[in-house]
């Protein structure tokens, strides 16, 4: 029987946000596993939080239902906050997503995060199925889904005569999970400093824009009825390693990934596939034509380059917390790139 090692004295403001790979040849229950063993690690490097993401449809991740897995996390470590980010709203009653997280509060009490997102974290067609056939716009639904689901939450209640006033999100609990608008376009921080909460934005998928919206969410935020202060975090895409072919490969597969994604392959990379892109042509010239640019969508390198790189970034950004993105085929150089980073980490 294994224990989790303790955690240490200081923890960082460092995040992980998992998407919960498959791996070439794994199975789910393996992935899973997996999930829970790369929890475990950060926890004993530091971070404060681990998330998992919400995304349907694809062989190559085991991420499809983040509430269930969040309770398995939960249960396998001690004191590090698991989250959802998110959970894609339209795609979940409010009501329901507030039974779960109270739910997972009562399990965990002080431990839950609640990242909302407006997308669907799929295909349209998926995202139909999801939604029973219902014709969702995102754009204006999302703002009273947000509203329905703080309420239930015990954030104010409903107002005087609301038909819902009387329901009970059960169980009841003395707490809320700390929530989080996510964001990928300039709309969620903007939505998050309007209402008062905290914001995530996508570095990972929108770096031109990041630590502009992030700034602006701050000079802009209004507080809530109960107060509140600006809180933010960027998520990056990083990777630390001393081992130039470790970067090599981890750089090639996201750019593999994204290529997949386009044509509409989901399904795990192979490991040799991705070793003889990074060792190609087209990918060494795409590489250094996009470092001639100046393009800082991946963070990659030696953990102390690596590290200089975040906190430059969440300088930048004015943001309170770095989100780790590390996709990849091998999940042991994933964690010891977790470690490495933290490691470097000042104190």
């Amino acid at each position: 029987m294994t224990t989790t090692p303790p955690r240490p004295d200081v923890t960082l403001p460092l995040a992980v946000l998992d998407f919960v790979g498959i791996e070439h040849g794994e199975s789910a229950h393996q992935a899973l596993e997996g999930a829970v063993r790369v929890a475990q690690a950060v926890e004993a490097a530091g971070y404060g939080r681990y998330w998992v993401s919400e995304h349907h449809n694809m062989r190559s991740l085991a991420c499809s239902a983040p509430e269930i897995l969040l309770a398995a996390l939960g249960a396998r470590t001690t004191t590090i906050r698991v989250g959802a980010a998110g959970i894609m709203l339209p795609n979940h009653a409010p009501f329901k997503v507030a039974e779960t997280f109270r739910t997972l509060l009562g399990l965990y009490p002080g431990r839950v995060d609640l990242g909302l997102g407006r997308a669907p974290g799929t295909d349209p067609l998926t995202a139909h199925v999801l939604r029973r056939g219902q014709q969702v716009d995102v754009g204006q639904d999302f703002p009273g889904q947000v509203a329905e689901l703080l309420a239930f939450l015990g954030d104010g209640g409903f107002p005087g005569g609301h038909p819902y006033g009387e329901l009970v999100a059960a169980p009841v609990v003395d707490e809320r999970p700390e929530v989080f608008v996510l964001g990928s376009s300039p709309y969620g921080p903007r939505f998050a400093a309007v209402n008062g909460l905290r914001a995530v934005f996508a570095h990972h998928m929108s770096p031109e824009i990041a630590t502009q919206v992030l700034r602006e969410y701050r000079r802009t935020f209004e507080a809530g009825p109960d107060g509140g202060s600006p809180w933010s975090a960027v998520s990056v895409l990083a990777f630390a390693s001393d081992d130039d072919a470790a970067v090599l490969e981890f750089e090639a597969g996201w750019a593999l990934t994204m290529q997949n994604l386009a044509r509409g392959i989901r399904e795990p990379l192979r490991p040799e596939e991705v070793r003889a892109y990074a060792e190609s042509e087209t990918f060494r010239r795409s590489r250094e034509v996009l470092r001639a640019q100046g393009d800082d969508r991946m963070v990659t390198g030696a953990p102390e380059e690596v590290v200089a790189r975040l906190r430059a970034l969440q300088a930048d950004a004015e943001a309170d917390e770095v989100v780790v993105v590390t996709p990849g085929l091998d999940r042991d150089r994933r964690i010891a790139s977790y470690a490495a980073i933290a490691a470097a980490w000042p104190r």
